[in-house]
């Protein structure tokens, strides 16, 4: 596992999806890249914002992609990013963390217009279900809200050792539930598998 900023920063870019990584029809959102040296948070308020790196957090990086609004479907939006932490404990946090915040936050301003709420929570460690390919992983599901148009949201977050991997698909007109769940599962097993030849590893 990385063990200095640098090697952090170089596994989150080797590892984070690009836009044609995604599938076809995918490319970058105006804004492609988060910030270097900073890591999303909720806030007390319950907005997401970019922040420092806090301690415990080696290097994040997060990559935003979408499908361009065509042929009477929407603008479908989605993000993968990968955080580096110090320990495995700092990692099982982020978890832990994700299962809290829809209690703390039934509703999260995610943009200046755009929102998520409702999110459902399962939770499944190494060896429960059918997780037998990383120490921990929460899958989310809620609404993802413009205005007054409401869409599926998803979210995935997987832990493998010290570093988490985070997914998310922001619902369009004209996506069905089956389509962005595929989107985020094929994305989150891609990223995951990335992350294990990364590391070394031969599964």
């Amino acid at each position: 596992m990385p063990g200095t900023k640098s090697r952090a920063k170089a596994l989150a870019a080797a590892v984070a999806l690009k836009p044609q990584e995604w599938g076809a029809g995918f490319r970058a959102q105006q804004q492609a890249v988060s910030a270097p040296g900073t890591v999303a948070l909720l806030n007390e308020q319950c907005r997401w914002e970019r922040r420092a790196l806090p301690k415990g957090v080696l290097g994040s990086l997060s990559r935003y992609s979408e499908i361009p609004a065509a042929g009477g479907k929407g603008e479908l939006k989605v993000s993968a990013a990968v955080t580096v932490h110090t320990t495995v404990r700092d990692a099982d946090e982020q978890l832990a963390t994700t299962l809290e915040e829809p209690l703390r936050c039934r509703q999260q301003q995610v943009r200046t217009d755009e929102w998520i709420s409702g999110l459902i929570s399962n939770a499944m460690p190494y060896g429960q279900g059918n997780n037998t390919y990383s120490d921990d992983q929460v899958v989310e599901m809620g609404k993802y809200l413009t205005g007054k148009i409401q869409q599926t949201y998803y979210w995935h977050v997987t832990r493998l050792g010290t570093v988490t991997l985070a997914v998310s698909v922001k619902g369009a007109k004209g996506y069905s539930d089956k389509e962005l769940a595929t989107y985020a599962g094929n994305a989150d097993a891609s990223m995951l598998t990335r992350l294990k030849s990364e590391l070394g590893g031969n599964n």
